[in-house]
């Protein structure tokens, strides 16, 4: 969908949740010394600046980032990677997923990424251009099957879509099956929202009936301003790592704490 710019909502709760796990998941993957690939089918720009008039219009990484930061420990993955990003950028930048994992990553692992939308991938080429990343101007889906299983075999897919195309509540789950039987070793995690509409709903049963063994977190928390439909976030994680569990356990306690 190339009407969608997330820097709207860079920062929001459900980027909180998204790249809270995803930073864990690559702290995870790095302990080994072992190269690894991670794939991003829907990257955005990147990274965010939280001061700017896209960002102040919403109001929404108050919500988010604003009032969670403090309640994650200075040691999780994500707020290490979180500070880092500041020291680069300043102290109103957002790292999205494709930054975080490119702090997060090592000269041995091959980050993939796809962009489609015109300004988000000249935006996302810019601010990725000191890292040793592939960005392309395609389908994220299509470069992403193209690619598994991928060199080095080791590592993860993220698929975020935009979800304002109505089909992608069918096409989606059908890439995670055959991204999973490509990539049997691969972690493969989906972000999905909740909506008041429950358009999520057939989907998860279809991922959850096809993959019982994958781990699937979903935190609520309030419409982040008037009129939104989104109430919570979700992600479905097949080939979980050890200790994700327990993790996400610790995270939807944060997602409950007040102020």
């Amino acid at each position: 969908m190339l009407s969608y710019q997330h820097l709207y909502h860079a920062g929001n709760p459900a980027d909180v949740h998204k790249h809270a796990v995803l930073a864990w998941i690559l702290d995870y993957l790095t302990r080994k010394d072992k190269p690894l690939s991670y794939i991003e089918t829907h990257a955005g720009r990147g990274l965010y600046d939280l001061s700017s008039p896209e960002s102040l219009k919403t109001g929404e990484a108050a919500q988010g980032v604003g009032r969670m930061e403090r309640h994650f420990a200075p040691d999780h993955p994500w707020r290490r990677l979180l500070d880092r990003a500041r020291d680069l950028k300043g102290a109103d930048a957002y790292p999205g997923s494709p930054f975080l994992a490119a702090l997060a990553l090592r000269e041995s692992d091959r980050i993939h990424l796809a962009e489609l939308h015109p300004q988000e991938h000249r935006a996302l080429s810019y601010h990725l251009a000191p890292y040793d990343v592939s960005i392309r101007a395609e389908d994220g889906i299509a470069m992403a099957l193209s690619l598994t299983p991928p060199t080095p075999r080791r590592g993860m897919v993220l698929i975020d879509p935009s979800w304002e195309v109505k089909t992608e509540y069918d096409s989606i789950p059908k890439a995670v099956e055959d991204l999973v039987r490509k990539w049997n070793v691969g972690i493969v995690a989906l972000w999905y929202p909740l909506l008041l509409s429950g358009a999520h709903l057939p989907m998860m049963a279809r991922l959850s009936a096809a993959f019982p063994e994958a781990l699937r977190h979903e935190v609520r928390f309030p419409p982040v301003r008037e009129g939104h439909r989104m109430v919570g976030s979700g992600l479905f994680v097949v080939n979980p790592p050890w200790g994700l569990a327990e993790e996400t356990t610790r995270i939807t306690a944060i997602f409950r704490q007040k102020g």
